[in-house]
């Protein structure tokens, strides 16, 4: 009787079948106990700054390159560390490895004591504060101002309503200007029978459940889609790791500041503010043409929260004689967050910034 040979590639196959079976089910485990979960925010940085529950934090590097400092505006709806998801997948650590001095105005977790906060608090006090700390940290006497998502909102009003601000160029990223282009977002918020009070909780600020219910709203279907990706790729380590960080992101919402809400609703959205000119600041009328500094706008087109119509306007009303847009193919994360964020959009900001800054004179120092 003759024996036939078993084909090597078939056994190869059948035993990277096992192993991923394997994988499977200590994946799956591990999701159901909701056990080692991965670290988010781990580049390591410091407090220099502190007003109530905001800090300013400096991302530590060796070897900065370049001047001015650049500092990061983020949202008030949602945390920051999705700029810092994870090691290898890190919107901070890419610009810090580039050779940039890297700063983070982060706004906590708003409580009783934030309600009243208006938009004047961020735009006018806060981000100006911030500033002044990174130009004596650093000894800069300008820094790069980016802002993501609604922190690109309060950066391009910082930069409208305070024209002398120290600004070597001004970057912003998903970031809506023209309100009644929000879609389903949108109109939730505008409609007349909407009463911005009806979704503040005891502390006097929107609920993080009222926020999150909100952006679910933009995709039902979207977190059985994830699912079954998830459940197709639960093989691999990778993609389970950076699915758990993300999901766990997308659900960590935090309140919004009821006075601003108002505002928000009122003038953004209601009034679509700042394409119309109807925002007022301290009693004083905000017009984004009034911004002349170098400006980047960055976009998504498949960004289902902040589309392509709600942003894309910021380059026609800024005054900027030095601006650029830059549209890529991913979503409203997307932009900082894998794939995208690595190829295109990090190499595309860092070149922005580069081409207006000039070589650092104190290189391979840490502060």
């Amino acid at each position: 009787m003759t024996t036939l040979p078993v084909r090597r590639p078939a056994v190869d196959r059948l035993r990277a079948e096992i192993e991923r079976n394997a994988r499977r089910a200590r994946n799956g485990i591990k999701l159901a106990a909701g056990v080692d979960r991965p670290g988010v925010g781990l580049t390591p940085k410091d407090v220099i700054w502190r007003h109530g529950r905001t800090e300013l934090w400096r991302y530590r590097n060796d070897d900065v390159r370049y001047r001015p400092p650049l500092l990061i505006v983020f949202s008030l709806v949602t945390r920051s560390y999705v700029l810092d998801l994870t090691p290898g997948n890190s919107f901070v650590e890419r610009l810090r490895a580039a050779g940039f001095d890297v700063y983070l105005l982060d706004w906590g977790t708003p409580d009783e004591r934030d309600a009243a906060n208006r938009l004047e608090d961020y735009v006018d006090d806060a981000i100006p504060a911030a500033i002044k700390h990174v130009r004596r940290r650093s000894g800069a006497a300008e820094v790069n101002l980016l802002g993501y998502c609604f922190g690109g909102v309060l950066a391009l009003l910082h930069a409208a309503h305070n024209p002398s601000s120290p600004l070597r160029s001004l970057t912003v990223m998903a970031t809506p200007v023209d309100f009644a282009e929000l879609g389903a977002l949108g109109a939730a918020f505008k409609a007349t029978n909407l009463d911005v009070e009806s979704g503040l909780g005891d502390d006097g600020n929107v609920s993080p459940e009222v926020m999150l219910q909100a952006f679910r709203s933009l995709t039902p279907m979207g977190e059985l889609t994830q699912l079954v990706s998830l459940l197709e790729r639960l093989w691999n380590d990778e993609y389970v790791a950076g699915h758990r960080a993300m999901t766990g992101w997308a659900t960590d919402h935090i309140p919004f500041p009821g006075a601003t809400a108002r505002q928000t609703v009122q003038m953004l959205l209601r009034d679509n503010g700042l394409m119309t000119g109807q925002v007022v600041l301290g009693g004083d009328p905000v017009r984004v043409s009034d911004i002349t500094v170098p400006f980047l706008s960055v976009l998504g087109t498949r960004d289902h929260i902040i589309p392509p119509a709600a942003a894309a306007p910021a380059l026609d009303l800024v005054g900027s004689a030095d601006k650029r847009e830059l549209r890529l193919e991913g979503g409203h994360v997307g932009l900082v967050v894998g794939r995208t964020a690595s190829k295109t959009t990090v190499p595309t900001i860092i070149e922005f910034l580069r081409e207006r800054s000039e070589p650092s004179m104190s290189l391979n120092r840490s502060r």
